[in-house]
């Protein structure tokens, strides 16, 4: 007897179906029609840096070296997060090496950072991005060398 009230009780409960953006008095998207709410809320403009030192002060910034593959005649997009909906910061050509520092959550995109390809016939030293040594603790790419997310599928781990 005592379950009907309980069960009663919890179906009362779940046939609220308001979502919090309707609910929300200051959002732009309070009182839209569902038809014009977007998929996706997240605003390409977003970006989240790269995280090194993931794995600790003994080991390099970014244990891993990674190769760009299967690219396409357009090349793999260097992303500003790790979302195909974010900021291109660059294309990266098939056969591109790349420092492989850390990826996301659900494995689809790495953090990378990647060494500026030398100009034809310049003797000069390539650049060190500062990533193939230790550093103190887990800390957001901050050297020389472009940094952003690639799309996981893209990169064949050649080292590490």
């Amino acid at each position: 007897m005592r379950i009907v009230p309980a069960l009663t009780l919890v179906l009362a409960a779940c046939s609220q179906s308001n979502d919090v953006y309707e609910q929300l008095p200051d959002s732009s998207l309070a009182g839209a029609p569902r038809d014009v709410v977007p998929d996706s809320r997240i605003e390409s403009t977003l970006a989240r840096p790269v995280t090194i030192g993931e794995d600790g002060p003994r080991l390099d910034a970014c244990g891993v070296m990674g190769q760009v593959t299967r690219a396409g005649g357009n090349g793999l997009p260097l992303r500003a997060a790790p979302f195909a909906e974010a900021k291109s910061l660059a294309t990266l050509e098939e056969g591109t090496r790349l420092h492989v520092c850390t990826r996301s959550i659900d494995q689809k995109w790495l953090g990378v950072v990647v060494r500026p390809a030398p100009a034809d016939g310049d003797g000069a030293p390539a650049v060190d991005c500062g990533v193939s040594s230790p550093v103190d603790r887990k800390q957001a790419y901050e050297g020389p060398c472009a940094s952003g997310w690639v799309a996981s599928a893209y990169v064949r781990l050649i080292a590490g």
